[in-house]
């Protein structure tokens, strides 16, 4: 029954936000490499949405998309990017600091530059990486051979930006004093207690090592954190690990119905465990992942990945393709097609 608790906690089965930032909000954070599939990955686990609706949630400053945790791309609030950052930073300065010698960027030259970004970004002037660039360029400061990837990274770290609204499609960064109204602090058990609060809500039943993939911190803290909210969690011990449930996750079973969702690349449903095996056979998890992190569009039949899709745009219709694993795999073809215009509505997009 993994699985099927997964696919309710995670919303994607009975979603139960209307909003960007209170669904963002629940599931701590969601992976955005992808920038666009980021969107859909929002969009699918609310009731009802557009990606009109997700990127004026980004535009307005109501989610906000910066490296964060393990460190990749992720979707946060306003109201916790800045305790989260506080938690995560010296993991995510660590991550790349073998690099940063490589490309000669000493702790002086980030702080120069990080001074620079925030001065050219002052009064609300969101500006896309090219444009950071290049007053970087004419500052005297060399942005090529990947260094100006790891500039935003470290500004994105110390707190000072993070994304801006798109400007002509394409991102922009920002400064985070002027995109968010307040700062929310919390102390290191606060902030240990509140993210875990926030990822075994939306992603359990997990475990600890789940919990430490996801995060990124230390084993150490993440023993802590679950510690902290020991009493908020029903443990069921396996012959690998103790599986950790939520209290509401007893009512699962009375609230599921059937669905298909067509989950976007790097959806939280797969990446954010260190184990898939419970929703996904383990001979077909190369169709779904690469050895390198790559993760596929994928099918999702009542908590277990079926297979995978994709689609072809063309003007003003799509079409989706759908590859199940198993082919001999009866599938409800109603459900299917609500699936599909469920992506369809979301891109404002008609149907081939």
């Amino acid at each position: 029954m993994i699985h099927a608790i997964r696919a309710v906690s995670q919303q994607l089965a009975n979603p139960l936000f209307e909003k960007a930032k209170d669904l963002v909000s629940w599931m701590g954070a969601i992976q955005a490499q992808d920038y666009n599939m980021c969107k859909w990955a929002t969009g699918i686990r609310l009731k009802s949405s557009t990606i009109s609706d997700i990127e004026r949630a980004l535009g307005k400053g109501e989610i906000l998309r910066t490296h964060i945790m393990r460190p990749t791309w992720h979707l946060i609030t306003a109201e916790d990017i800045c305790w989260m950052l506080e938690l995560c930073r010296e993991k995510i300065k660590a991550a790349s600091a073998s690099r940063d010698k490589y490309l000669e960027i000493s702790e002086k030259l980030f702080a120069r530059t990080t001074d620079l970004i925030a001065k050219m970004l002052e009064g609300n002037n969101h500006l896309t990486r090219r444009q950071i660039a290049d007053n970087l360029n004419r500052a005297g400061i060399k942005t090529d051979t990947s260094r100006m990837i790891h500039f935003m990274y470290r500004a994105e770290a110390e707190g000072i930006v993070c994304s801006g609204a798109d400007k002509e499609k394409q991102q922009t960064y920002a400064l985070i004093s002027e995109r968010i109204k307040s700062v929310k602090t919390l102390n290191k058990d606060e902030a240990l207690a509140t993210l875990a609060t926030k990822y075994f809500q939306s992603h359990s039943p997990a475990c600890l090592y789940d919990f430490n993939w996801w995060s990124g911190l230390s084993i150490s803290d993440c023993r802590r954190a679950i510690y902290l909210i020991d009493s908020d969690l029903i443990k069921e011990k396996t012959s690998s690990a103790s599986i950790l449930f939520t209290h509401n996750s007893l009512d699962i079973k009375s609230t599921f119905v059937d669905c298909i969702c067509l989950l976007p690349s790097f959806d939280e449903f797969l990446i954010s465990y260190k184990n898939r095996d419970a929703v996904i056979n383990i001979n077909d998890q190369c169709k779904a992942f690469t050895k390198n992190g790559i993760f596929h569009p994928t099918v999702m039949h009542n908590g277990k990945i079926t297979g995978t899709w994709n689609r072809t745009i063309s003007r003003n219709t799509a079409e989706i393709t759908i590859s199940l694993f198993d082919k001999k795999l009866k599938i409800d073809t109603e459900l299917l097609e609500k699936a599909k215009n469920k992506y369809l509505s979301f891109i404002s997009l008609a149907k081939q």
